[in-house]
């Protein structure tokens, strides 16, 4: 399209979100980028950054401007050089990637998502029970790593070492951030378990009734280009096993300051799913998402280039109180889910966002039965990952 002569470019920030202190505690650069312009310029790596939740929303949902095949990470998977290899339906536009989601949404069925309840139920009861007594725990390796890790990977039917899961993610979002010391460390630290990544997602390694096996089937049949189930396959547990960890964990973290929102759900435990919408809008997992100018453009009144980065910083969206009023409060009854852009927005809206409302319903339905609150027993504390907001520790007392 033709940019109108006289636009402004966006104003240039020298500010770099992706430092541990930043990582940490990204409140401050989440507040610059959102608040100094529509867009901005983060001239430490020349591509341009998004915080207004209605910029965003449009960003991630309009592909004829802001493409997905360039990557949704910093590096253009385009070009070379890259760090990163594509996916074979995060990183397609439409047409091709509705293709490939419709076959995806048929073999991720409601039939199929109500036919797990029964099993994540039963394992969100069993762990329950078995720290009910315990007083305090340490609730990230305790009780959140311990359930999602149990029945995630059981539902797609993969069997990978439990310990190659948190590396391996870790691994993932730094590689959608800089090619810095962050990301080199995780591929060294993950570098054991690659060797034999591929094999693990292979069609001979998929547990028989699980979802893996169905989408090796959805491809046989036609639903996928030949060749990608196993990259298909790696994808869920990619966006299935990490972000929902994320999640339950700031969830907790909420009701635990939020003793009010707690009594709450005490009252109606139907509003579990909320408490977790919310809980990631406030803390939301990805906390970024890249795309890729299509071309020159006039975008929130600036001037934009053409085949540049665009960082839509989803946590800053989240947060943006011309959206949300009153947005630092947890509050379960904001009805959260459909307005925050957590979980995306568009054509590539997480595919297997009900699954983690699901676990995240009976995982926290399972203490809501058993205990009258839940206190913070000492400080939470981040881990420092380039794109994901994730508790390292999170002490709480468990009072019955």
């Amino acid at each position: 399209m033709t940019v109108e002569a006289g636009l402004a470019s966006p104003p240039e920030v020298d500010i770099d979100p992706f430092t541990p202190e930043n990582l940490r505690d990204p409140e401050a650069v989440q507040t610059a980028i959102r608040e100094t312009a529509p867009v901005v310029r983060l001239t430490k790596y020349d591509m341009y950054a998004i915080g207004r939740h209605d910029l965003v929303q449009t960003a991630l949902s309009d592909y004829t401007r802001f493409t997905s095949t360039g990557g949704i990470g910093m590096s253009d998977i385009r070009k070379p050089g890259a760090w990163r290899t594509p996916s074979p339906i995060a990183e397609v536009d439409p047409p091709g990637h509705s293709a490939v989601r419709r076959t995806l949404q048929r073999v991720l069925s409601p039939v199929i998502i109500r036919q797990w309840r029964d099993d994540f139920m039963a394992e969100a009861e069993k762990q329950a029970e078995t720290i009910i007594g315990s007083g305090t725990v340490e609730a990230v390796s305790d009780l959140v790593e311990p359930f999602i890790l149990k029945v995630f990977p059981d539902a797609l039917g993969v069997d990978m070492p439990r310990e190659a899961f948190p590396l391996i993610g870790e691994m993932n979002f730094n590689q959608i951030g800089p090619n810095n010391d962050l990301t080199k460390a995780s591929i060294e630290a993950a570098g054991p378990h690659l060797k034999n990544y591929e094999q693990y997602f292979s069609r001979e390694s998929m547990i028989a009734g699980g979802l893996g096996e169905k989408i090796y089937q959805a491809e046989d049949e036609g639903g996928f280009p030949t060749g990608t189930a196993g990259v298909q396959v790696r994808s869920f547990l990619r966006a299935g096993v990490d972000t929902t960890i994320a999640g339950i964990g700031h969830m907790l973290l909420r009701l635990a300051q939020n003793p009010d929102q707690w009594a709450k759900l005490k009252a109606d435990p139907s509003k579990a799913k909320a408490a977790f919408d919310e809980a990631i809008r406030m803390d939301s997992p990805s906390q970024l998402i890249h795309r890729t100018t299509v071309s020159d453009m006039e975008f929130g009144g600036l001037a934009l280039k053409g085949d540049v980065k665009v960082g839509c910083f989803i946590g800053a969206a989240n947060l943006d109180p011309r959206k949300f009023s009153n947005p630092t409060t947890y509050d379960i009854d904001r009805n959260s889910a459909g307005t925050h852009v957590a979980l995306g927005a568009g054509p590539h809206i997480c595919i297997g966002q009900n699954i983690a409302r699901l676990e995240a319903e009976v995982f926290l339905g399972a203490l809501l039965k058993r205990l009258s609150r839940i206190e913070l027993d000492g400080d939470p504390e981040y881990k420092t990952i380039n794109t994901l907001r994730s508790l390292d520790r999170l002490p709480l007392r468990l009072v019955s």
